[in-house]
């Protein structure tokens, strides 16, 4: 067996891998179920609405978290397994469900696979909090942000050109085998069990966030996703709707933002353990702020390439390193799953809630003001993160 301890570069290896399961669903989701819904003519608010509600699983983390620390005495990797068969069978029955006549299966089916991956998603996070220092937390976060973004990407790309080429059944089938490939690494892996007493979990939480600090963290989370969220669905349907792209273009030109994240993670992740996470947030996040209001010139498919992958970039380098690593820095380990996950819920509640209205919004007010708004959720973040206070001591201090 693989000990993280004592070969500390197998955990970069292991959370990359176990993350690309949530790349590869969030593909599925974010862009397929965009195409699949456009092909059999179902409107745009419906698409959204349905990407929507299968994702509520990432809003309500705390439920998962809890559990895997409440029945600590099974592990980490039991709950992987669990979670990544879950994830493996629901989407793949997907494939035997036409949405146009079942909508209400689908989604149910899309939801559980959801929640499958959630479940692998929250016990990686607890692991990573459980077995890693400060120090490499920014890295860490890079690892496992690398692995999600690569595997939306990449799946993308590869979703679109069979959705293309072949059909949306056998995209779902794919989607199925690559997410049960994702996690058989953790098989190999050794584990330190944790045991806390179950009585104490309720305290402990209750305790934790009534600090301040974590509250605004909280809210800092929950104002930052809503970019990605209003981004999410909107983007692939304006590439296909406005400026007539094909599947595999849309594909193609849709992964360049989780590629570009990719990139922004790893920057942001080493340069915030070696300077600090606040101060790495404070230039990202402008430059998140600069490029999201540009989305408003966009009128070529060169353009939108251009201003989405420095979207992509600066989201990378702000939410999904620094701001993960200053999450985790206020995370308890003793209740790392519980903690972490009631986080991670109200972060991803966020961008959920706008990402069900965000085909209604764009009907409503158009796509100019719509992403004027997509800028203004940075700026409001930007504020909170003034108040923030940064608990990590960056080599210098």
């Amino acid at each position: 067996m693989l000990d993280l301890y004592k070969n500390p570069a197998l955990k970069y290896i292991l959370f990359c891998s176990l993350y690309i399961s949530e790349g590869l669903v969030v593909a599925l989701t974010s862009l397929i179920i965009i195409l699949y819904f456009t092909d059999k003519d179902i409107s745009i608010s419906t698409a959204t609405l349905v990407g929507g509600i299968a994702s509520i699983p990432w809003a309500i983390k705390f439920i998962f978290g809890p559990t895997i620390d409440f029945f600590g005495k099974y592990g980490r990797k039991f709950f992987i397994i669990l979670g990544g068969i879950t994830g493996t069978i629901s989407i793949s029955l997907l494939a035997l469900i036409d949405p146009k006549t079942s909508i209400i299966p689908f989604t149910i089916f899309l939801f559980l696979g959801h929640s499958g991956v959630v479940l692998l998603d929250v016990t990686t996070d607890a692991w990573a909090i459980q077995s890693t220092k400060l120090t490499e937390r920014g890295k860490v976060n890079a690892a496992m942000f690398t692995g999600l973004f690569a595997g939306t990407g990449f799946g993308g790309i590869i979703f679109a050109y069979i959705a293309d080429y072949y059909n949306f059944e056998f995209v779902f089938i794919t989607t199925s085998i690559l997410i049960f490939i994702s996690f058989v690494f953790a098989l190999f892996v050794k584990e330190r069990k944790i045991v806390i007493k179950r009585k104490l979990i309720k305290p402990l939480l209750i305790k934790e966030f009534s600090k301040a600090n974590t509250q605004l963290i909280s809210l800092l989370g929950f104002v930052f996703s809503m970019n990605f969220g209003m981004l999410r669905f909107v983007i692939p349907e304006f590439m296909t709707n406005v400026l007539s792209l094909g599947k595999t273009q849309t594909g193609i030109l849709t992964s360049i933002y989780p590629i570009s994240i990719v990139v922004g993670a790893i920057i942001g992740g080493t340069t915030a353990d070696k300077y600090g996470r606040k101060i790495v947030l404070y230039i990202t996040l402008i430059g998140l702020l600069i490029s999201s209001g540009l989305l408003i010139i966009v009128n070529t498919w060169e353009k939108l390439a251009i201003i989405y992958a420095f979207i992509g970039l600066f989201t990378g380098a702000s939410g999904y390193s620094a701001m993960q690593a200053l999450t985790m820095d206020i995370t308890n380990p003793k209740i790392g799953g519980a903690q972490y996950s009631f986080l991670a819920s109200i972060a991803n509640l966020g961008g959920i809630i706008v990402g069900m209205v965000s085909g209604s919004m764009v009907l409503l007010l158009g796509y100019n003001r719509y992403f004027l708004y997509t800028a203004l959720t940075v700026g409001i973040t930007l504020l909170i993160l003034y108040f923030v206070k940064e608990t990590y001591k960056h080599k210098g201090k």
